[in-house]
């Protein structure tokens, strides 16, 4: 028992390094999902037909001419045993503010590797939705040489959600809102021990 609560406790300590400082202003924001000893992998999704391989590697999707508002989405790479995943590859894709994928180039596609400690930090803006579809963002996050799980974000109090067939509530984004930006935190739970 005080190996499961000092492991808890490290890992609630960890988690705020994870978050911009402008989050803490806010107060902290909670895990999703909370990791417990043996919990069931984040849900997989379908990737989708807008997926590119072979993104650049970066942790900043902003670049010049892109609108929309800023938002930061931290979190972790887990196991089901709440182990942080180092090195985890974070592939992401997302439409613009206007509910449009870039599909000649990379705009608002990338990816990046979690840190020793599992932590990740991506800077994006907020996807606007499109017909059929809930604000959302696509994921394919990979340990090193173990199976790729591919999945969707989603956004709280999203009036589309309930119509979105795809939306599944255990893969909404915990947010906060500072100024301009959104605060966002995720954590992945990959299907290891």
């Amino acid at each position: 028992m005080d190996d499961l609560f000092t492991r808890r406790r490290l890992l609630t300590a960890a988690a705020a390094l994870a978050i911009p400082e402008a989050a803490f202003a806010q107060g902290d924001l909670p895990a999703t999902p909370a990791c417990h000893d043996d919990d069931a992998p984040t849900l997989r999704e379908t990737e989708g037909p807008y997926f590119k391989p072979r993104s650049p590697q970066r942790a900043d999707l902003r670049e010049p001419g892109i609108a929309g508002r800023p938002l930061d989405l931290s979190g972790f790479v887990l196991s089901r045993a709440c182990r942080p995943v180092a090195g985890a590859l974070i592939d992401v894709w997302q439409a613009n503010d206007q509910g449009l994928y870039d599909n000649d180039g990379f705009r608002l596609r990338g990816h990046l590797l979690a840190d020793a400690g599992g932590r990740f930090t991506l800077r994006t803006i907020v996807p606007g939705a499109y017909d059929g579809r809930t604000r959302h963002i696509h994921v394919k996050v990979q340990a090193p040489g173990r199976p790729l799980l591919t999945t969707q974000l989603y956004f709280p109090d999203e009036p589309l959600n309930r119509r979105d067939a795809l939306y599944r509530r255990e893969l909404t984004i915990r947010v906060q809102h500072a100024d301009e930006r959104m605060l966002g935190r995720f954590d992945f739970v990959l299907d290891l021990g």
